[in-house]
């Protein structure tokens, strides 16, 4: 008897080691390939550029006084920054009690008191309110005044009189610093 190892089962287990390799090899490059082909796909599904440069507004605060309001566009809607007076905001203040028909505190519509950053859609049925420029009528109550249907907004965007159900929206905004803003 010999010692030797039968020369067949050695091929065997070669041709085995050797098919589970290719086979290994075979499902990796297919499963980069795979990746490969899919990503324009997916990628096609990203925001645009242009889409992406909308979703954030960055405004200079600087030149805005203290009683004046600017109208800015944060994707595609106006978006009323007003530096409030002190008796703007006394008044904002002293309102936080009165029978609103969307309760909200001013505190909770404002970072700052003097800077009021709000969306100028009006709630009803999407006018523009007018009281953002020098002359314009400003409503019963200082704010702002939607001439459409007669919605009235006080001096802090909150709805007072008409048929608008709720308060001018605040976007989401933070201060980069003392004079700049970031709206979205």
């Amino acid at each position: 008897m010999s010692d030797t190892a039968n020369p067949a089962e050695g091929a065997e287990v070669d041709e085995k080691s050797r098919r589970d390799f290719l086979f290994a090899t075979t499902t990796a490059v297919g499963a980069v390939g795979a990746a490969l082909a899919a990503w324009p796909f997916i990628h096609q599904m990203n925001p645009a550029a242009d889409t992406l440069a909308l979703s954030s507004t960055e405004v200079d605060l600087e030149p805005i006084e203290e009683g004046m309001s600017i109208t800015v566009v944060w994707r595609g809607k106006p978006v009323f920054i007003r530096h409030r007076t002190a008796d703007e905001i006394k008044s904002a203040m002293a309102d936080d009690g009165a029978a609103l028909p969307h309760a909200e505190k001013d505190a909770d519509r404002v970072q700052k008191p003097k800077w009021l950053v709000m969306v100028g859609v009006c709630t009803h049925l999407g006018c523009i309110p007018l009281g953002n420029k020098s002359g314009e009528a400003k409503g019963d109550f200082g704010g702002w005044f939607c001439p459409c249907h007669g919605s009235h907004y006080d001096t802090s965007g909150r709805i007072r009189k008409g048929p608008a159900p709720l308060n001018l929206p605040v976007p989401e905004y933070t201060f980069l610093s003392d004079t700049r803003v970031k709206i979205g």
